[in-house]
């Protein structure tokens, strides 16, 4: 049974079976650059298959190298692999060796192997005199370790074999030296060995160590390390960036493709110049740079064509910045295009063979023949060679030979064999007959059908027998047989059968498929938190096709549980049981459902609580680390820290740059709380170190320690400024009528990308072919001078840094300053006047005598209404305004900064309306009468004729039946009678003009309650109170004369202390007897209230209602301008109205809301 759920095909074709007689082919060797511990045994690989087997013979430096010979040397049996005793000699059988692989039917050869012994010199004797430098000089400290084979790794340590602490300012160079690039005093406390390691020979050479005196002007002693201006502190001057390595301000490399570049640039200043890369006309390319030895080194894996070109190294202080630029070329070594591959034939068919090569400089091809030059060998008139192709026709047989084509240039050569046999043979099935395999429903499939022939036969394959070859569609037919079934269904289940064919015969093989529902999870497990001691229980519902048995399996942390029956952990067909869990078994459970050609799995947390503690914030991340750097990104890796019971949910990474706001931590991304370890994805030329906060229920962790710092290399600017409205990022307006103010947004500090950055501000008249004007800023602003009024202007902004620019935003427009308007609205007047509002038409003014601003704010205060129209007789409505009230009103043109002349003035009065809420409602009760007094409505809005007292019973939350009483415009009180004392009443007053009663002003009786004060009032009137009172009275003075006669005869007593007696109910009466329930806070939130005659109850408020409505004119309520217009109106007193309270305006400069 063969299952299969995925496939790599296989498409090397025409493999000939084993027992089919073929040259040889080379299948193993050794590298062609071959380097040997001189302690070992040499073994020298070359071993190859063919039919006879093949026989080996071998050449040394070009000629013949006689095995049998040498006692030291060996050939294995049925091998060419040579094993060499070198018995401590083994650098005589340095050399240059090939394998030549033969039978009958021709030579395979390897590739020419260079043998090299290891080797490890010794360290030469030196005596080394200390090395003098003043503080804040540069140095480097040389190496020049011995050569050895390979060049050993060297790395500096001092006499107690402690590393040489390395950072910014000390660091090793490619070439093994150690470069500082500024003394300090503190560097004289140790002394500096190179040391070598061997790779082959496992040994390790230190040269004799350097000492450093160190000339300072200022003593030296520990407190300097903690100073924050470490070089100023030690009176070291500061000097510009100058490079050690390389020298000068060009250089030039040549890298060979597919290997690693590395450039490196180590500068000497004061400060410690920081380091960053870039290439001139193009980013760096992320996914394969990575910046080492602290921005000093810039390497760059698989090299490749487009990585050639000119890279510049900067090095900066706050005292300037130097350049050096690398001109990097890209040679390469001869690659394959298409290298040769073995041919079969039959006699009289035709083939070719083609060897395809590139390189820098363009390789040569020559083609071999049983591992001699072409040229050299036997013509054969069925074969032409042209360049880099042979070409066969009508081969016949024994003319079988294996062909080497070699492509070579000065950085290397490719060799490739390539048999050509020449064979008859009838078709022939390669794999197992009657295959069975199983496949998961709607996944791809491929059915396999290896065949062998010659001449080559013709593969088809049927379903059931039936059909006429299946291809195409659902189905797909590879060279090599294969066929593959692109989504697999219930109805491809069947037997497929393959037939292979040629005219020396036919051969068939068959293979069943069988379609499989897929094994699914259909209840998975959920998240859990419990306390210690309980049980939990994890689901886990699997459904699978019925003729493929399934097992459960469940692991903890990625790790197989084991069950027993003793044990806690207990599982059935459908779930995991834990019972009196604990704190350790908190941790991912898995269960994984899987049958013969599938599995299913989900997972679920559990988080064990300790019985008495609540869940808290987790604890901080911890051990911080960074890797596989590149030019933009860098992986951060963490461990978290205790949860505290309750899950990470999320992790928070911050991040802090000590180039432009050093000490600030800034947010950079958030993720999931399973991950510990995450790419980052960095802005250019920025400093970073790292911290992360874990996040659960309860809230967030401390901080963690910060990571080591990360420099990012510079680059241009990629992304244009936004100008985005909601970021207001490019704007533009004139202060005065003759000039215009551009303000933009600056850039974040991790946008800038490198130094220097500055603004190209461009700006040209719209709708004209003027060249564009530009000023190049730092600041965020930039004032235009001498434009014309109101004339709308086209502006773009560009970042530019030391790297170049950044793409030109879009454009936007912007207006020069305004002037006052010179011009006003004609034949001003109103209609439609009713209590609250007006319609106002006018005659616009031409555009041309003022600039018309949309969007114009005016405080509201000045009750000022805007609008803009376009239509030939502009119109709009006032509304807000007072009724019963007489109006003066003008209109203005206005823009921005002005306003213009005033138009002709329009006198009119509003309508009477209905009136406002009484100023007040009062209530006084007495025993058995209830005492109403209001006052007048502030905002009368008319004349008033009178008012409507609306009152019912009150019983809970039942309403008794309701009676109205009216009464003139002279009332303002009335008295009630009450049935009981314990009647409740809820009163509804409301004034009424002409036309209708106004707004309702009501109040609602005190409770029963709050007539405890009289209650207690009338208990003391009664006569055993009186009674009780005066023998509390008559007691008192009894023990009064007893204890003043115990004091006079200087006796002991008894020391009572004093209490406090009650006091009698306070009398909450007025100067008539009457109990004043207006001033109980119990009532105030009923005086507080407003009701309609209808009943409904409304909060008091000095807001008005929005009367406002459709029309040509149309405003906001915020006193926004939606127009160009603004009318200014004065309300005067109407006369006659001696009932009105209102203050109107008089002030002509004053205008309605």
């Amino acid at each position: 049974v063969l299952i299969r759920t995925d496939l790599l095909l296989n498409l090397t074709l025409f493999v000939p079976p084993s027992t089919v007689k073929q040259p040889p082919t080379i299948v193993k060797q050794s590298l062609k650059d071959y380097i040997v511990d001189p302690r070992d045994n040499i073994i020298i690989e070359c071993e190859a298959k063919g039919k006879p087997v093949p026989t080996f013979q071998w050449r040394r430096n070009g000629k013949f190298f006689n095995v049998g010979k040498d006692p030291r040397v060996i050939m294995r049996s049925r091998s060419g692999t040579l094993e060499i005793r070198s018995s401590g000699k083994s650098e005589d059988y340095e050399g240059e060796y090939q394998c030549f692989a033969s039978n009958e039917f021709g030579t395979a050869i390897s590739n020419k192997i260079l043998l090299r012994v290891s080797k490890s010199p010794l360290w030469p004797k030196e005596v080394l005199e200390p090395v003098v430098v003043r503080e804040g000089e540069s140095l480097f400290l040389p190496c020049n370790p011995p050569p050895g084979l390979p060049p050993p790794e060297t790395f500096w340590m001092d006499s107690f074999i402690m590393p040489i602490l390395q950072d910014k300012r000390v660091s090793m160079g490619l070439n093994g030296d150690l470069f500082f690039s500024n003394v300090l005093a503190k560097d004289a406390t140790t002394d500096y060995s190179c040391t070598a390691r061997f790779e082959f020979t496992h040994t390790i050479q230190q040269k004799n160590p350097y000492t450093l005196k160190v000339l300072t002007k200022e003593p030296y002693n520990d407190t300097f390390l903690n100073s924050t201006d470490l070089y100023g502190a030690r009176n070291v001057p500061e000097t510009q960036p100058t490079f050690l390595s390389p020298k000068g301000l060009s250089s030039s490399k040549i890298v060979l493709r597919g290997e690693q570049l590395l450039l490196e640039c180590i500068a000497a200043g004061v400060p410690t110049p920081t380091i960053d890369w870039f290439k001139r006309g193009a980013d760096l390319p992320s996914k394969k740079v990575k910046i080492e030895n602290f921005g000093k080194t810039l390497r760059i894996f698989n090299v490749s064509e487009e990585d050639s070109g000119d890279y510049t190294c900067m090095a900066s202080n706050k005292i300037g910045s130097i350049r050096h630029s690398v001109e990097v070329q890209v040679k390469a070594a001869p690659y394959w295009l298409d290298n040769p591959t073995n041919l079969v034939l039959a006699p009289d068919e035709n083939g070719r063979l083609v060897c395809r090569a590139r390189g820098n400089p363009k390789p040569t091809i020559q083609w071999l023949v049983n591992g001699e030059p072409i040229e050299s060998s036997l013509p054969n008139p069925n074969q032409q060679v042209l360049g880099d192709t042979i070409l066969f026709h009508s081969v016949q047989i024994g003319s079988s030979a294996v062909y080497q084509c070699n492509a070579s240039n000065e950085h290397g050569y490719l060799l490739a064999n390539a048999f050509v046999n020449i064979l008859d043979m009838a078709p022939r099935m390669l794999g197992p007959k009657n295959q069975l395999i199983k496949v998961i429903e709607n996944n791809k499939t491929f059915l396999d059908c290896p065949f062998f022939g010659s001449p080559f036969p013709l593969l088809r394959w049927f379903k059931n027998g039936l059909g006429s070859g299946l291809d195409g569609g659902q189905y797909k037919l590879y060279h090599n047989g294969t066929l593959e079934i692109k989504q697999a269904r219930p109805e491809d289940q069947g037997t497929y059968t393959c037939v292979a064919s040629n005219i020396l015969g036919k051969m068939e093989n068959q293979v069943r498929l069988e379609v499989k529902e897929p094994t699914r999870i259909v209840r998975a497990p959920e998240h859990v938190t419990q306390p210690k001691g309980s049980t939990v229980r994890f689901h886990c519902r699997v459904k699978h096709d019925p003729s493929l048995p399934a097992t459960v399996t469940w692991l903890k942390d990625d790790k197989p549980l084991s069950f027993s029956w003793i044990g806690r952990f207990k599982k059935d067909e459908e779930s995991l049981t834990i019972h009196n869990v604990n704190p350790e078994d908190g941790g991912t459970y898995t269960c994984t459902a899987k049958t013969e050609i599938d599995e299913d799995s989900a997972s679920a947390r559990l988080t064990v609580t300790v019985c008495c503690s609540l869940p808290g914030r987790p604890d901080p991340p911890q051990d911080l680390e960074l890797s596989d750097p590149s030019a933009r990104s860098v992986r951060l890796t963490w461990v978290p820290g205790n949860e505290n019971n309750s899950p990470v949910t999320h992790f928070l990474v911050q991040f802090e740059e000590d180039r432009w706001e050093p000490g600030k931590w800034q947010n950079l991304s958030i993720f999931d709380g399973n991950l510990n370890s995450v790419n980052l994805q960095l802005s250019p030329f920025v400093n970073y170190q790292f911290r992360v906060i874990a996040i659960n229920a309860v809230g967030q962790s401390q901080p963690s320690l910060p990571s080591a710092r990360y420099q990012t290399s510079g680059a241009r600017k990629r992304s244009a400024i936004s100008i985005s409205p909601d970021r207001n990022a490019l704007e533009s307006w004139g202060s005065k009528k003759n000039n215009m103010e551009i303000t933009w947004q600056a850039l974040k500090n991790t946008e800038r990308n490198g130094l220097n950055l500055r603004y190209v501000v461009s700006w040209r008249r719209k709708d004209t072919e003027e060249e564009w004007d530009n000023i190049t800023t730092t600041r965020t602003k930039h004032i235009i001078h001498n434009t014309d009024t109101y004339v709308p202007y086209e502006i773009k902004i560009q970042a530019v840094n030391d790297f170049g620019h950044s793409p030109e935003s879009n454009i936007v427009i912007g207006y020069s300053g305004e002037d006052k308007p010179s011009a006003a609205p004609t034949e001003l007047r109103v209609s439609k006047i009713n209590s609250t509002k007006v319609n106002i038409h006018w005659v616009p003014v031409d555009p041309s005598t003022a600039s018309l601003i949309k969007g114009l704010k005016v405080n509201k205060t000045k009750l000022h209404k805007g609008f803009f129209t376009t239509a030939e007789h502009p119109s709009g409505i006032l509304t807000e305004l007072f009724p019963y009230s007489k109006y003066k009103m003008y209109m203005v043109v206005a823009n921005k900064e002005y306003e213009g002349p005033l138009s002709n003035t329009v006198e009119f009065y509003t309508k009477e309306g209905e009136p406002g809420a009484p100023k007040y409602f009062r209530i006084q009760r007495h025993t058995d009468v209830v005492h109403l007094k209001w006052d007048k409505p502030l905002e009368p809005n008319g004349v008033l004729i009178g008012y409507t007292l609306q009152y019912h019973t009150v019983n809970g939350t039942q309403a008794g039946e309701r009676k109205v009483q009216s009464f003139p415009p002279n009332v303002t009180e009335y008295i009630m009678n009450l049935p009981n004392r314990f009647t409740r009443f809820k009163f509804y007053l409301a004034a009424r003009t002409q036309v209708g009663a106004g707004e309702v002003y009501a109040v609602e009786s005190p409770h029963f309650t709050n007539e405890a004060y009289k209650e207690q009032e009338d208990i003391a009137t009664q006569g055993w109170f009186i009674g009780l009172m005066c023998a509390v009275a008559l007691l008192v003075l009894i023990l009064l004369i007893v204890c003043f006669i115990k004091r006079s005869r200087g006796g002991k007593y008894p020391v009572r202390e004093k209490k406090d007696l009650p006091l009698d109910a306070v009398d909450h009466k007025d100067q008539d007897g009457s109990f004043d329930y207006h001033s109980d806070e119990d009532n105030k939130p009923l005086q507080g209230s407003q009701t309609s005659l209808d009943g409904n109850v409304k909060e008091s408020d000095d807001s008005l209602v929005d009367y406002g409505e459709g029309g040509d004119g149309q405003f906001n309520e915020d006193g926004s301008f939606i127009g160009q217009y603004t009318v200014k109106k004065d309300k005067e007193e109407t006369e006659g109205n001696e009932s009105s309270e209102a203050t109107s305006p008089v002030n002509v400069i004053y205008s309605l809301a």
